[in-house]
Order: C-alpha cells, then structure tokens, then sequence
C-alpha cells in the first residue's frame, strides 16, 4: 500500500523495466493514451506524450546494447517513468548501451538542444534528404523529433555500469 500512494502522491501514470519490444510499446503507448484521455487532457497533450513515448521506447527497441543490464535471452531491457508535474508531464527511459556511443550521442544530444526550433526544422528536414540509415534502422530522426514536438531541451544522463557499457537516460518534458 505504501508503494500505491508512493506512486499517486508522485502522479506517476506508467513505471515498468523489462524487456521493450513492439508489442509492449504499442500496449503502453495506448494505455498511457488513454489515461489521458480519461483524464480530459487537451488531444495536443495527448499526442505529444504518446509520440515521445513511442520514439523514447523505438530508441530502446532498436538501438540498446546486449550487455550489462540486460537479462540473459532479452534483446531489449529498458526503463520507462511516465509522471505528471504541475505544467505537463515527464517522459523518462533509460537502457544499457556500449560506452564507445556515449561520446557521439552526447555530441547528438547537445547539437540538437543547442537549437532554436528553426533550425531543429531545417535540421530534421536535412536528415530526411540526407540522413544515413543505420544497420539498427535509424536515420537520427528520433531526438530531432522529440525536441520539435515537446519545444524542450532533451535532458540526459549516463551512469556506468563497468568498463565496457553505461546506462543512458533521456528525460523528456511535455508542457501542457
């Protein structure tokens, strides 16, 4: 009981690690879709947390490391906090990557938030001419993506797990 009113006086909507594939993506983004709508939020606040949500949990599907912290036999082992603040809501993930990425997608991650929204438009719309699409699928446009949307700065973390990985996680604001 302590745990529930935990979670409800911290207006915690969706909390879960384990293994992120498409199906637990397409059940999580609808339920946390429909909370929201249950809750009479605005169908533009609607959307944008569903869209983070669903290119935050893509990110983990596609591009998490096997490794430390993931279970043995999972391809994918992440975390997402879904909460609401007083203006908005949080989406928050993280999972294990190799610590040779760390470098490149701090570089990403910063040139994106150094951004001002026209130039986050021409730099999304540069990608899709341009982008190369990884081996894993991705053409970069995810972070791009969620900056635009949210209007806010991608806050980011990456905590050590031993010598060869660290856990990388992404905070993401949705203003209402």
């Amino acid at each position: 009981m302590t745990y529930h009113r935990s979670m409800t006086k911290n207006n915690l909507h969706l909390l879960y690690e384990g293994e992120i594939n498409q199906s637990i993506t397409k059940t999580f983004t609808a339920l946390a879709e429909q909370n929201l709508i249950d809750d009479n939020e605005d169908p533009k606040v609607v959307r944008n947390v569903y869209h983070v949500m669903v290119e935050c949990l893509q990110n983990i599907y596609k591009h998490n490391d096997p490794g430390a912290g993931n279970k043995p036999g999972k391809r994918s082992y992440g975390i997402i906090l879904v909460g609401q603040l007083e203006n908005g809501y949080v989406v928050s993930t993280g999972n294990s990557i190799n610590k040779s990425k760390e470098a490149v997608l701090m570089k990403i991650l910063d040139n994106i938030n150094s951004l001002n929204t026209s130039e986050l438009n021409d730099l999304y719309k540069n990608q899709m001419k341009n982008g190369h699409i990884s081996e894993k699928g991705g053409a970069g446009l995810g972070f791009i993506d969620i900056s635009r949307k949210t209007g806010s700065k991608l806050e980011y973390k990456f905590e050590s797990i031993d010598e060869k990985n660290t856990f990388f996680i992404l905070k993401t604001y949705i203003a209402k």
